[in-house]
């Protein structure tokens, strides 16, 4: 009895935080949430983002951005492909504020500095944590 209440608050905290889906659970964001980026450029690039799958969050959308303009709203288990210039681009996170129940009444703001050259593929990746929240963060295999 006295390891059961050990290790269950240790697994509830655990639960806390995202994981990586299998490739065939994460579907595309639908069009209808694909706001900016999706034509494609001259001498373009793209950047992928996947958000994870977890419980924290679990019923919101996050907004995507990218040079702080919204590019799409993602839930949990999906992937959006932005179509981008090269240079450096600002790829962000903040609440969905098209949504006007709590879900985007809270305070979120990642960013991460993406320098993308002509051709290439960036992918990242928005997590969430028992601690700290979301956040995005480049997508290593």
């Amino acid at each position: 009895m006295r390891s059961t209440l050990i290790v269950l608050p240790l697994l509830l905290l655990a639960g806390c935080s995202s994981f990586r889906g299998d490739p065939e659970n994460i579907r595309p964001v639908p069009e209808d949430r694909l706001l900016a980026f999706q034509q494609a450029q001259a001498n373009g690039a793209q950047i992928v983002v996947n958000r994870d799958f977890g419980v924290m969050g679990g019923g919101c959308y996050v907004a995507i951005e990218v040079d702080r303009k919204v590019a799409a709203r993602i839930g949990m288990g999906e992937v959006a492909t932005f179509q981008v210039p090269p240079g450096t681009r600002v790829v962000g996170i903040t609440p969905d504020r098209m949504d006007d129940t709590l879900c985007g009444m809270g305070r979120l703001l990642r960013e991460v500095a993406v320098p993308v050259k002509t051709g290439e593929t960036h992918k990242l990746r928005i997590i969430s944590q028992n601690r700290g929240g979301f956040d995005i963060v480049p997508d290593t295999p």
